[in-house]
């Protein structure tokens, strides 16, 4: 019986290479060789020099990602390849292509968490004592000249989604409003040029 394979979608995800699955090809063309071509690591998004902090919450979803892809992905994808691999030439066995891409995808996605869960240095909001002024963690306000308000959460490097109004501690926005209490008024540096922006309210999650 065929292992199923997971389902691909989310961050850890990458769609398939429908040329190299689906795609008739020759022997000649293929080589198992190309089947084991490393990918790119994943982009550093942290800059250099600069601590990873994050939210509690934050490592805890990278540490749930990790053991999905180490506990529950992975083996099922070895599965797969091990079955595929026996079904004959692999150079044309498409279940065998993808599994052995989607495996290096996964590795590569383990690394990058590993290695990021290793440098991060976790700070609680909650635990912040001084609540009037702007730092890490905080959940802020703030309006535009033209009286439009908006509101962030600053948040690591690794958590920032901004469906979700979290931003980067280290996005210009969150540089801008760092230290500022409710009233200030704080300069936004953008492409288009130099935004004065207020800060309405202030408070740290518990």
């Amino acid at each position: 019986m065929k292992p199923a394979l997971p389902s691909t979608g989310g961050e850890a995800m990458q769609p398939r290479d429908p040329q190299r699955v689906h795609s008739p090809m020759s022997k000649a063309f293929t080589k198992e060789t190309d089947l084991e071509e490393e990918l790119p690591e994943e982009p550093q998004t942290l800059p250099a020099g600069v601590k990873n902090y994050i939210t509690p919450e934050g490592a805890q979803r990278l540490r749930d990602e990790l053991q999905q892809l180490l506990k529950v992905e992975r083996p099922k994808v070895v599965d797969v390849v091990s079955w595929a691999a026996g079904n004959g030439d692999r150079s044309e066995n498409g279940d065998y292509i993808y599994g052995k891409k989607r495996l290096r995808e996964i590795d590569r996605r383990v690394r990058f968490l590993s290695k990021r869960l290793e440098i991060a240095e976790i700070v609680d909001p909650a635990q912040q004592k001084n609540r009037e002024q702007v730092f890490f963690g905080a959940v802020v306000t703030y309006a535009t000249a033209e009286g439009a308000e908006s509101t962030i959460r600053i948040v690591g490097v690794d958590e920032a989604d901004l469906e979700r109004g979290q931003v980067s501690w280290v996005a210009p926005i969150a540089k801008a409003l760092m230290r500022a209490r409710a009233g200030d008024v704080v300069e936004l540096r953008t492409p288009g040029g130099v935004d004065a922006i207020e800060v309405v309210a202030i408070r740290y999650e518990d």
